[in-house]
């Protein structure tokens, strides 16, 4: 598994962290996930469940950004919960230049909804501009992941006054696939990631809110590459180890080649976080 980005690529990560990596104080595991990220060397990178970040003028973050030769974009709240929940988008300035940035869809996403526009450090005009999504969808249900998902399709195809690439990073929280005996997973769980139908009854599992998003343009790199990607989730809690595991992590393309996508899948990555890293390398300066 290589953590070598090709020389004419950008390297997008998305990870969530798990309590900002933070156990009661202790950065044991934020330091361990830092190291994989330096390792891993993102020039787009998304961090969602940065818990307490936001301390001391959101210190750990640019701590972080430092450690890792990055810097922020933007980090922004969840609407809802204690208020100490983030989401941050960063990127490299030795690859990228940031033109641009903003938080979208404030009261409506449960977490956040980041948007970059990102320009490479030798290009001379906006011909290469690509947009950057970082993101975290709802963990309650579908429908509230279904109406998040609603807020990016615009940017599967050509929109006015935006660039024509994008990149799309985040927990999506949305199964990847149906597993073969739901009854593995505990009941009471279940109507976060199966379609409630209008008596109340379980479908298959939800997932409409990637599909209208592969159905808007964007571009799974799992298909563009031919490489299966290993799931996300399932090592982590008692109660999700019997079950299929899944990816709910996700980066997705529009407009861009990507030429390699992996989850980072290692016993390091699964002690520092109950999700685990998924990366992806795109080509730059080239529309696909």
């Amino acid at each position: 598994m290589t953590a070598l980005t090709p020389p004419d690529s950008l390297r997008a990560v998305t990870w969530n962290l798990y309590l900002g990596g933070l156990d009661n104080g202790d950065d044991k595991r934020l330091r361990a996930q830092t190291e994989i990220l330096v390792g891993l060397s993102p020039d787009v990178l998304c961090l969602q469940e940065c818990m307490g970040w936001d301390a001391h003028d959101e210190r750990i973050l640019f701590q972080t950004a430092d450690a890792l030769g990055m810097a922020p974009v933007r980090m922004a709240r969840s609407r809802i919960g204690d208020g100490r929940n983030y989401t941050a988008l960063l990127y490299r300035p030795s690859s990228l230049r940031l033109m641009g940035q903003r938080t979208l869809g404030e009261g409506t996403f449960h977490h956040a909804l980041i948007r970059a526009r990102l320009r490479p450090v030798a290009a001379e005009d906006d011909t290469n501009d690509f947009v950057a999504f970082g993101t975290h969808f709802s963990w309650v249900d579908g429908d509230s992941r279904l109406g998040e998902a609603r807020w990016m399709t615009d940017y599967g195809g050509i929109f006015p006054g935006v660039p024509p690439r994008a990149l799309l990073l985040g927990d999506l929280n949305t199964p990847d696939r149906e597993p073969a005996n739901w009854s593995l997973t505990p009941q009471h769980l279940q109507s976060r990631y199966r379609v409630v139908l209008d008596n109340g009854d379980f479908g298959p599992a939800d997932q409409r809110p990637v599909k209208v998003l592969l159905n808007s343009g964007w571009q799974d790199p799992q298909t563009l590459t031919g490489k299966a990607r290993t799931a996300t989730v399932g090592y982590w809690w008692d109660n999700e180890k019997k079950q299929d595991p899944w990816s709910l992590d996700y980066i997705l393309t529009s407009g861009m080649q990507p030429v390699d996508y992996f989850t980072y899948d290692t016993q390091s990555a699964r002690v520092a976080s109950d999700h685990l890293p998924v990366v992806c390398d795109v080509k730059v300066g080239t529309h696909a």
